[in-house]
């Protein structure tokens, strides 16, 4: 009978023992899970540039836009007077000149007539200081002369012509009557130039 008795008590620890060892085995197992924390992926996000991201939509009938050219910048014209060919032959033949031009100076206050000498002989009379220039501008309805100044006399070239050379006189254009665009006509002596458009 003790034994009996005995050999129950046995089984009963060993049993108990068992079911301690794994429940412990349970906690401890759960307590590292716990302390570490689940494992959670990490979120792929795909790699697109902002371009790819939202691409443009294509334009009307599949076809894609062509580059645009860069602007160019706009080229410096150079004012010419409005000459005839038939004009401009008469000067050279007759008077032996070429390029006439009328400026208007930055300060307004003078008119400049410029012109090239091709043959001297036919322009002399234009470097002929005894004749008195003038310039009309009908528009205007103003004549201006040549102004005389104390020092350095007339503001014009009265030396001997050469070929291929330029010359030039200065009208006094007090109050600024003559203005750039009006046509002027210049004469000196039996010279005449009509028709110039101030520059």
């Amino acid at each position: 009978m003790f034994k009996k008795f005995r050999f129950a008590i046995q089984n009963t620890l060993l049993v108990t023992v068992f079911a301690y060892g794994v429940c412990s085995s349970r906690l401890i197992a759960q307590s590292l899970q716990n302390a570490s924390g689940p494992a959670s992926p990490t979120p792929q996000v795909p790699s697109t540039s902002p371009t790819q991201a939202n691409p443009a939509p294509p334009p009307a009938g599949g076809q894609s836009a062509p580059a645009k050219a860069p602007a160019k910048a706009a080229a410096s014209v150079r004012y010419v007077p409005a000459l005839s060919r038939r004009a401009q032959m008469y000067y050279e033949g007759v008077w032996g000149i070429d390029e006439l031009k009328v400026k208007y100076t930055e300060s307004g206050e003078m008119i400049r007539f410029s012109w090239r000498v091709l043959d001297p002989s036919k322009a002399a009379p234009l470097n002929d200081k005894k004749l008195e220039p003038s310039l009309t501008d009908p528009q205007a309805r103003v004549k201006l002369v040549v102004p005389q100044m104390e020092k350095v006399g007339q503001l014009r070239q009265s030396s001997s012509a050469i070929a291929g050379k330029q010359y030039w006189m200065a009208f006094s254009n007090s109050g600024r009557r003559v203005r750039p665009g009006d046509r002027v006509s210049v004469d000196i002596g039996q010279f005449h130039a009509i028709n110039l458009v101030v520059e």
